[in-house]
């Protein structure tokens, strides 16, 4: 059986499905035409990254295709639920890269807090003449230590965070939906597990009393922000936003605004409305840290996301 890796996937997720006897293509199909390429090449399976949309018509068109897989948490690029109720497995891998992403907010709170991001900027170009100023205009540096941080969406993802956060003295604060009134982490540090459990917070109660807000959560079933003027404006003044989630989570008009105005200190945005083409106006913002969605590109975490793509198209294909 022949698996489409259409935006890659890992050498040890390769080699895996290869050793089981499936055969792996990782060309690329275009976006346009690929509902040829996979009949064309008689795929079974497709597997995808943020890169390729694997739509109804899609599915429709490809009698053949019997699983879809998502590396990585969002599947917003998928018609998931046309897929199952076809009878196609749609599957992704939500915990693979959960450590990856946490790691990369968790870098950027601090330079958040320290105004690295801007230092980074500016010294290159004036640092040999306004070393000075340049200092001067970052003494106003706080540390995270006692600072609490808000996470909105408390999944794999989020709880990686917290964990971090937790380590560095941060008090910690989530929002999620669900039925649990508390989620208890379990950590280890320097060869001892420690458990800690944290009270989940009202939405209202993490936007008002947060000195950081970080969101995790799915895009709106509607594509409205989760963060809008409303919410920005309850906030403290001075709060920094973070999104690895999805574009549009945080309303980018509402944001910039707030970020021209002072309400918002700052803000890490690794996700954008219009990807991959995301607007100036956000990307070059003095005071918005931007990455280009690499929240998950890490060498550990693409391995993960193969090996467990692997798994599961074993299990579901291979018997």
């Amino acid at each position: 059986m022949k698996i489409l890796a259409n935006d890659g996937i890992s050498a040890a997720g390769k080699s895996k499905l290869e050793a089981y006897g499936f055969e792996v293509s990782t060309d690329t199909i275009p976006q346009e035409n690929l509902s040829n390429g996979i009949n064309e090449g008689g795929f079974v399976g497709i597997l995808v990254r943020s890169a390729t949309k694997v739509r109804s018509e899609h599915m429709d068109a490809c009698p053949n295709l019997k699983l879809i897989g998502r590396g990585g948490v969002g599947m917003d690029n998928i018609d998931v639920a046309y897929g199952r109720d076809k009878g196609l497995h749609v599957v992704n891998t939500p915990a693979a890269s959960a450590r990856s992403v946490a790691e990369l907010a968790m870098g950027s709170l601090f330079s958040l807090a320290r105004f690295t991001y801007d230092a980074d900027r500016k010294m290159p170009t004036s640092g040999s003449t306004d070393f000075k100023a340049l200092k001067k205009s970052y003494s106003k540096g706080t540390e995270l230590r006692g600072k609490t941080l808000a996470i909105i969406g408390f999944g794999g993802i989020g709880q990686e965070l917290a964990k971090y956060a937790l380590g560095c003295g941060m008090n910690v604060m989530y929002n999620t939906r669900g039925e649990s009134n508390s989620v208890t982490l379990n950590m280890e540090i320097v060869g001892q597990s420690i458990t800690h459990t944290i009270a989940r917070s009202s939405f209202d109660e993490c936007i008002e009393k947060a000195d950081y807000i970080s969101m995790h959560v799915p895009k709106q079933a509607d594509g409205s922000a989760v963060i809008g003027a409303n919410e920005l404006e309850r906030m403290k003044d001075g709060v920094a936003l973070l999104n690895s989630s999805r574009g549009g989570t945080i309303d980018e008009d509402a944001l910039l605004a707030a970020l021209n105005s002072g309400k918002v200190k700052a803000a890490w945005l690794d996700v954008f409305v219009g990807e991959p083409n995301p607007r100036a106006e956000v990307v070059s913002h003095p005071r918005i840290i931007s990455t280009p969605h690499i929240g998950g590109s890490t060498i550990e975490a693409q391995d993960r996301i193969g090996v467990e793509l692997a798994d599961q198209i074993i299990e579901l294909l291979g018997k």
